[in-house]
């Protein structure tokens, strides 16, 4: 449909269900090349923090570069990956190493995009980025506007791009799942329309806004309208929106933004000393920079230097129950019952040849994504079709990082 974008917020088994979206699209008679969306496929924040990995990190990045490829003639308006330090933050990464480390992560992707043989400009303008918007206002705006400025000086004196959209950090931002809680879920309220306010003023260019029973369960229609509702409020009467970059020039902002900048670019220079992202998460290094940060603050948290208001402070005793969705599980049995007639009806011989073909890509080194549509145009599985690379790339078995 004109004027619809889609998003999709998967990694490991990305280049999978690109494929059927792009074989449901040929099926309805689109053409590749006006479809425009987003697919996350940044499976280097998974073996840093989110830890969904399938393949070791070397044969998963070869994935996401024959995505590039493949989506610079092919479907040219695709927004190829979405670099993600939402779940860096998530696992407990601070401010600073969230900005460092997706940054990073962006550079790594446009280093393996260039020694796949592709121009920098022909694929870094559908690079976007997602962060996190956490609790500390102004550390928050500080962080985006660092961003931003990194970003242009990497892709400009690192990476020689002349096309000003390379240049242009464009990025999504959601409010902290992980600074909600479940005991006076209400105060998530405040919480949320506080990280959201902290984006906007920094420049985000889209924006999910948490709901206050996230911590409990899934949201109520009730609760997901009540999030909707704190944007357009942003959007609409705060007036914040009508000037860019409202704080730049304040001392404050200026000296953390600065601050970010000198912090990010050391995580730089000690991550390329390692040979760069890849070599540095084959070691563990992130993962262990994470894994003390996060239990640095949840030390804070306990010796209640840190005051987290409804759970070491402000407690209530006779907390309301606030309602929950519960989630009819006949879906997934009707989903499975689907599922289990398609394999009854299919080719099975060819979905095999197909799966044959997958597997000598995968050691050939060609280009897997007219493989695996191929795959999909004979039903195969997202299962099968990961089970076929399994065979020939492994599982990834992560470090040790004590």
């Amino acid at each position: 449909v004109a004027g619809i974008t889609t998003s999709m917020t998967i990694n490991s088994p990305a280049p999978m269900l690109f494929a059927m979206y792009l074989v449901v699209a040929e099926r309805q008679g689109a053409s590749w090349k006006t479809l425009s969306g987003t697919i996350q496929n940044d499976i280097l924040k998974e073996f840093i923090a989110q830890k969904e990995y399938i393949y070791p990190p070397r044969p998963s990045m070869r994935l996401i570069t024959d995505i590039f490829r493949f989506c610079v003639t092919e479907v040219p308006r695709w927004n190829t990956i979405s670099v993600s330090g939402y779940h860096i933050r998530e696992a407990g990464a601070t401010a600073a190493q969230e900005l460092a480390f997706t940054l990073r992560d962006g550079i790594e992707y446009v280093q393996w995009g260039i020694e796949a043989g592709l121009d920098v400009d022909a694929f870094a303008p559908r690079l976007s980025f997602f962060f996190n918007a956490h609790s500390d206002f102004f550390e928050e705006i500080a962080k985006y506007r660092a961003a931003r400025r990194i970003w242009a000086h990497v892709m400009r004196e690192r990476f020689g791009a002349k096309d000003d959209r390379s240049l242009k950090l464009r990025f999504h931002t959601q409010t902290a799942g992980v600074s909600l809680t479940g005991q006076q879920p209400y105060n998530n309220v405040v919480r949320t329309a506080l990280q959201a306010l902290s984006a906007v003023l920094g420049g985000t260019n889209s924006l999910h806004t948490n709901s206050l029973d996230e911590a409990l369960s899934l949201p109520t229609a009730e609760a997901a309208t009540l999030a909707l509702r704190t944007q357009q409020i942003i959007a609409h009467e705060s007036g914040v929106t009508n000037i860019v970059d409202p704080l730049g020039g304040s001392y404050f902002v200026e000296k953390l933004t600065c601050d970010m900048e000198r912090e990010a670019y050391a995580y730089f220079d000690t991550i390329d000393r390692m040979g760069g992202m890849v070599a540095a998460i084959e070691h563990g290094y992130p993962q262990k920079e994470i894994a003390e940060s996060a239990y640095r603050f949840q030390q804070s948290v306990e010796r209640k230097e840190k005051v987290i208001v409804g759970v070491n402070g402000y407690v209530e005793e006779d907390e309301p129950r606030v309602p929950i969705l519960y989630i009819d599980e006949g879906a997934a049995e009707r989903q499975i019952a689907r599922l289990q007639q398609l394999r009854r009806d299919r080719d099975h011989a060819a979905v095999q040849r197909t799966l044959d073909a997958l597997k000598r890509g995968a050691a050939s080194g060609e280009n897997m994504m007219p493989l695996l549509i191929d795959a999909v145009r004979a039903y195969a599985t997202i299962g099968e079709m990961c089970d076929a690379l399994r065979e020939v790339w492994g599982e990834y078995v992560e470090v040790p990082t004590i």
